[in-house]
């Protein structure tokens, strides 16, 4: 077959190849998808934890108590004294006693009082605990009636109505550990019955589950009179405060510093 191209002519070049596409990605894009990646994540778990932290704000769950003292301190502690003190009643309706917060003192005269550094507590089997006192780590509260040396005046006294003044005692130390800042051990002086005079010494370490519980799983929110407290709280009292109540006297060591010792009751 005869040939269309003449003697000597070369073919023509064949057509240069396109060039290939650029990549128009940034170099080590895949590092940065990889890190953008990982700080979505850290955002999202952000977000969750405000979800959550936001739905435990507007729903913190219980309160230990329907009413709290503000401000802290002694004037915290009156305040409770006087919160607790009005919703105690005997069955003629007068309320049982009148509750006296102040600092662990003794008053040595109606314009002074001298501080108590020292209580000292006889053991059942002959040792001795010596705990240390100051304004700042202990209340003491004086709960007295109106008869002679704050002896209840009106009624007999009977262990209902005493085991209703240790009620009292046991809800006004729960209010004063759970809101008075710093408050490791109350004392608590109770009405004297039949020429008998005792206190009730509580430390904190004493109440840790009734601390961690709210206060109306433990005491009922209506007060109840003498003869009326229920079998639950009469054998919760009995167990917080029965081997706490002392005997007490006053005594000095030889530097002067006045100690507060008491004595546990007969078993």
């Amino acid at each position: 077959m005869a040939s269309d191209l003449t003697p000597n002519e070369a073919p023509p070049a064949p057509a240069p190849a396109a060039p290939a596409a650029r990549d128009s990605r940034p170099p080590h894009w895949q590092r940065f998808l990889f890190v953008y990646g990982l700080l979505g994540g850290v955002l999202a778990v952000a977000i969750a934890g405000v979800v959550v932290y936001a739905g435990r704000s507007v729903n913190p769950g219980p309160t230990w108590s329907s009413w709290h003292p503000s401000g802290g301190g002694l004037g915290a502690a009156k305040q409770i004294a006087d919160d607790v003190g009005k919703a105690y009643r005997l069955p003629s309706g007068s309320q049982l006693v009148d509750v006296i917060a102040k600092a662990p003192s003794v008053s040595a005269s109606s314009a002074s009082a001298v501080p108590i550094h020292y209580f000292a507590i006889h053991g059942s089997s002959g040792g001795d605990q010596i705990i240390p006192v100051s304004s700042s780590d202990s209340i003491m509260y004086s709960l007295c009636g109106l008869g002679t040396s704050c002896a209840i005046a009106t009624g007999k006294p009977s262990a209902a109505r005493g085991r209703l003044v240790r009620r009292e005692i046991l809800e006004i130390a729960l209010y004063t550990f759970k809101y008075v800042s710093g408050i490791k051990s109350v004392v608590a002086f109770i009405p004297p019955a039949n020429g008998k005079q005792f206190l009730v010494l509580l430390q904190k370490s004493d109440l840790k589950t009734e601390l961690k519980t709210p206060l109306a799983q433990t005491l009922s929110a209506k007060t109840p009179l003498p003869a009326a407290i229920p079998a639950r709280e009469v054998q919760l009292i009995d167990a917080t405060t029965n081997s706490r109540v002392y005997t007490f006297a006053l005594s000095q060591t030889q530097q002067g510093d006045l100690v507060l010792v008491l004595k546990p009751l007969p078993a």
